[in-house]
């Protein structure tokens, strides 16, 4: 259904002024039903309330219903999910009103001609009744034990202290802040530097708010697969203390999915034919028996009962105290959670970690591209198909073909339009309409069929985006190997994010980086009301021995400079024995300093992460580091990559980081684009397009070093521009003071390691 929000309440309205004055419009409707001694409360709000007259005897319940369907594809007698929610309606009328009998109609409107069909079907009490009965009985297990649960929850909760033996510094000041921040109803952006347990810190208090009533549930949303264990463990860990509360963890479909291949087909899948039939059971088999539903809880009750597994996922968030997962789940559009509605919503928490990782991933998740090759592709394959895909393919693909041929040759391949076509926003409605016809016959050539459905959710979605198409989107036309695309950039996700946002009771972003403050706030979708909080860190400065080595790593530089990096590398090991990080920014330069590296043939065992890592090689490498052999490790990394952030190696597992240049993003149009749209802001766009982004991978790469009271570290950063600002002001108070080593200046040995000490090597 092509229908956005605002174009289906459009149409609503356009059908409820139509309606006579005795009609009634909006009209909240609210009865109770006992069922085996316990009462069940029904409310809603029906779109109308006709008066009878001329052309109806009865009092007639009117639900809309709109649709970019064509009507004569509808089941004949209509949707009976329509009809259920119609008749909840009708019967909280009759118990309110003391009648007898009413009328039923389902209004559906088709969206693009605004062509009505209307069913009616009258009722009397007794039917309603009978029905009504018949959806409480069927309802009343899964409330009842709802119902137990949250009694059960709430008074675990108010037992409930704080699961470790005390504070650590910070830690009560975050938590207070998170509490504050749900009775508040507001965001907060909190940066707090590793070793502060902001993972506890912040899930504590709002469970505590949960319990008081204040929330009803909470999502803990994260990019990375290990700050989703840290969650897990907390919850545990909160468990063993007494909590009785249901967390569930999502993950995504590709990873669950029991087949070899995804095809969510009912005739190609076993566990997603007949799904509804057997979910009932499994979530009543789930939620009586787990509290912490992980991936593999959520796996063996999926099989017991023969389900999908991500689908099973999805229906147990919905009932679940509190939500693990991914950004995702509640910021993408496409394929957000959404059946939250507005009274939950606004008794939900978000609390959003590493929220640095959101900037970028927003943009993505506001964004898409549409492929001239798709819709040529279905040109051809649907040619005089009787739904008209093929027909709609083709302008689409006409509309490709006008377009290049108003880029001058000089700016291809990357041409930045001065606005979307015109014609684009009909003809992707068109398409869709056509797609969604096409959907509701059998096809059986898969390929066709798979194709038609990625071209239809791309231009669905880019439908959506041009409703709200502003300054703060790009459209780009581009010519790659892959063929001709239009690409829709998001440039600034902050309006977007604070729309998601804004529906929640509260939302708290937080990071060991989120530096400055006042870039994210903004960035994030914040307000100048909304709270701010940032801590010191907890770990004393004798812990970091942090050095610079201030030559120059630019790309244009880096042939002058390499010999001299590998040999400071080299140096390093060998003056300071441990176990070694090296991030840098590029695999390019990674692997030239490597080979200078291994040419000084030091005594220590270097790993190397490579492009395209698989699972199991990403947990060998860190498995190195956590094994107690002694073994001095020299770990080559990507800063900005799956080692540069949400990895803890604690104690003598790492001794030591180094940092290759400031992480600037790669220079590209793209990235131009940010920075000029943020100039045009009012703002220095350099620093928020390239600075911000690259300081803040270089602030987690030396992040993973000191993580415990106990740990003691070298910190090596390498690159001249960070004595300039605004690389300088940047860094951390925890890093000062910085020790400059200038040109021939040995790096001093350090005779106080305690992995020196340790392994004997003083």
């Amino acid at each position: 259904m092509i229908a956005s929000f605002q174009e289906g309440s459009r149409l609503h309205r356009q059908l409820q002024a139509d309606y006579g004055e005795e009609d009634r419009k909006e009209v909240f409707l609210r009865a109770e039903v006992e069922d085996a001694g316990d009462r069940f409360v029904l409310e809603g709000r029906c779109d109308g309330l006709l008066a009878p007259c001329a052309e109806r005897e009865t009092v007639t319940i009117d639900e809309i219903k709109s649709t970019s369907s064509r009507l004569d594809s509808l089941p004949e007698d209509g949707y009976p999910v329509h009809w259920a929610q119609a008749y909840c309606y009708a019967w909280m009328y009759l118990q309110a009103e003391d009648q007898e009998r009413v009328a039923v109609r389902l209004t559906y409107i088709q969206t693009e001609s605004g062509d009505i069909r209307r069913i009616v079907r009258e009722r009397t009490r007794a039917e309603l009744d009978a029905f009504l009965a018949e959806l409480v009985r069927a309802y009343a297990p899964y409330a009842r034990m709802q119902d137990r649960h949250r009694a059960e929850r709430d008074a675990s909760i108010k037992m409930l202290g704080f699961p470790y033996g005390g504070y650590r510094k910070g830690q009560r000041e975050l938590a207070a802040a998170v509490y504050k921040t749900h009775l508040d109803g507001c965001r907060l952006f909190a940066k707090a530097p590793t070793g502060t347990g902001k993972t506890i810190s912040t899930l504590f208090p709002t469970v505590k708010a949960i319990g008081e009533g204040v929330l009803r549930r909470l999502f803990y949303l994260t990019a990375k697969t290990t700050t989703r264990t840290a969650a897990e463990a907390a919850f545990e860990r909160m468990e063993h203390q007494g909590l009785r509360m249901r967390s569930v963890t999502l993950t995504a479909k590709e990873k669950l999915c029991f087949q070899d291949e995804v095809d969510c087909r009912p005739e190609s899948c076993p566990y997603a034919e007949g799904f509804y039939d057997r979910l009932n059971a499994a979530m009543l088999d789930l939620l009586g028996n787990e509290t912490r539903m992980t991936r593999e809880v959520i796996e063996a009750y999926a099989r017991d009962h023969r389900v999908c597994p991500f689908e099973f996922s999805l229906e147990a968030a919905y009932a679940a105290d509190a939500v693990i997962g991914d950004y995702n789940y509640l910021f993408d559009p496409r394929v957000s959670l959404r059946r939250l509605w507005e009274e939950e919503r606004r008794k939900t928490a978000v609390l959003v970690d590493e929220a640095h990782n959101l900037v970028d991933r927003a943009r993505e998740m506001f964004s898409t591209e549409l492929s001239k090759d798709s819709y040529l592709a279905l040109k051809r394959a649907f040619k005089g198909d009787e739904t008209g895909v093929g027909e709609a393919a083709s302008a689409l693909n006409a509309l490709f073909i006008a377009l290049r041929k108003t880029v001058p040759a000089e700016a291809k391949p990357f041409h930045v339009l001065p606005a979307p076509p015109d014609a684009l926003p009909d003809l992707l409605a068109a398409f869709v309409q056509a797609a969604e016809q096409r959907f509701g016959m059998k096809d059986e050539d898969e390929t066709r069929a798979e194709l038609l459905l990625d071209a239809y959710f791309a231009s669905r979605f880019a439908f959506l985006l041009l409703e709200q198409w502003d300054e703060r989107f790009a459209a780009v036309l581009q010519e790659t190997r892959e063929g001709c695309r239009l690409r829709l950039l998001c440039l600034d996700p902050s309006l977007s994010l604070q729309q998601v946002t804004k529906g929640f009771r509260s939302t708290v972003f937080f990071s060991a980086t989120l530096t400055p403050l006042g870039y994210y706030r903004e960035i994030l979708g914040g307000v100048e009301e909304d709270h701010r909080l940032a801590l010191p860190s907890p770990f004393a400065p004798e812990q970091l021995d942090a050095m610079l080595l201030p030559f120059s790593t630019r790309y244009r530089d880096r042939e002058r400079t390499r010999g001299e990096l590998a040999r400071r590398l080299d140096e390093l090991v060998r003056t300071r024995p441990g176990r070694y990080l090296f991030f840098f920014p590029s695999y390019e330069y990674l692997n030239d300093i490597l080979s200078r590296v291994r040419e000084y043939n030091p005594p220590t065992t270097f790993l190397v992460q490579h492009s395209g890592m698989s699972e199991g090689e990403r947990e060998a490498f860190l498995a190195r580091y956590q094994d107690d052999t002694g073994e001095p490790l020299a770990g080559f990394a990507i800063m900005g990559g799956i080692f540069g952030e949400a990895i803890d190696l604690v104690g003598n597992r790492l001794t030591g980081v180094a940092v290759i240049g400031v992480g600037l993003p790669q220079l590209g149009p793209e990235r131009d684009l940010i920075r000029d749209y943020c100039t045009r802001s009012g703002k220095n766009g350099f620093d928020y397009a390239y600075a911000y982004p690259g300081m803040n991978k270089v602030l987690q790469a030396g992040g993973r070093l000191i993580r415990t009271e106990q740990d003691r570290g070298t910190l090596l950063l390498v690159d001249d521009r960070f004595l300039q600002p605004p690389y300088r002001q940047l860094l951390p108070a925890e890093w000062q003071p910085l020790r400059v080593l200038r040109a021939g200046e040995p790096i001093p040995p350090l005779a106080s390691s305690p992995f020196v000490q340790e392994k004997g090597m003083v």
